[in-house]
């Protein structure tokens, strides 16, 4: 093939996945403007203490991010998420490897996740306020406790999906059992990790204002909880919305970046 056919080739690729990354954009771009139709529809016809406005929340956020502390109380909210989602993976991913690599240790401790997996946010929280009061480790605590079965259910599920052969090839080189897990296991485990975790750190944002409603005197949920308190409505869509523009920016801006670039090989496949 000839160099000028390579290059219409490549041209013509990227053309097409510009082509499509503006279809995807219009379509998002879409939705935003038909749900804040339907809103300010809405609002139109019910109390502003029920449904404020889209002019009255803006007002909101407005007069929030003027207060100081709302970068404070996102910062710190932030940091929270982020810890226990970073602890529940360095708990998790090798646990879940553990487990799927011998199969009578998973079998033996399945029950125990399934548990994990049925306790709700609010008990978390509610053990969480007994034992480390109001203090980021509760917060930590549950967003952890939340995180973790994910990450380790889906992990253990991409090691029992481990060729058997290949792990009875590297044993006959005499590798070690080390060796085995980051050179076989973990390549293969890496996809169900990421899918796992971007499910775990969801669910991470959405129990952490749980924990600060119950045990905290700062962060996004105990500033949702005052903005109840206080039937000020319009406070708690300004930061509803500020969340979710946030869990938007690092889903899409961060975490699906960095799984395109690690796994960017299946597309050439």
């Amino acid at each position: 093939m000839s160099s000028v056919s390579v290059a219409r080739s490549t041209f013509a690729t990227r053309s097409t996945r510009m082509t499509g990354l503006v279809r995807v954009a219009l379509q998002r771009l879409s939705l935003v403007a038909v749900f804040l139709v339907l809103w300010w529809l809405a609002a139109q016809r019910v109390p502003a203490f029920i449904l404020p406005g889209i002019g009255k929340t803006w007002d909101a956020l407005r007069e929030l991010v003027a207060t100081g502390t709302f970068t404070e109380d996102l910062g710190i909210t932030l940091y929270r998420v982020v810890s226990g989602f970073v602890l529940a993976a360095l708990v998790g991913t090798p646990l879940g490897i553990l487990l799927g690599a011998n199969r009578r240790i998973g079998h033996y401790f399945e029950p125990v996740l399934s548990v994990l997996n049925t306790v709700s946010a609010a008990i978390w929280a509610i053990f969480a306020l007994i034992w480390f009061g109001i203090s980021n480790g509760t917060t930590i605590f549950v967003v952890f406790m939340e995180a973790m079965p994910l990450i380790l259910t889906n992990v253990w599920q991409g090691s029992q999906s481990v060729n058997a052969e290949y792990v009875e090839l590297a044993r006959s080189f005499q590798m070690s059992r080390a060796k085995v897990m980051t050179k076989i296991y973990l390549p293969t485990v890496l996809p169900y990790f990421f899918s796992g975790a971007r499910l775990a750190f969801g669910f991470g944002w959405r129990v952490s204002l749980v924990a600060e409603t119950i045990g905290s005197s700062n962060g996004v949920g105990y500033r949702l909880r005052q903005a109840a308190d206080l039937v000020q409505t319009d406070q708690v869509f300004a930061w509803t919305l500020t969340l979710i523009f946030l869990m938007v920016l690092l889903e899409y801006g961060i975490l699906k970046p960095i799984e395109n670039h690690l796994f960017r090989w299946k597309r050439r496949v």
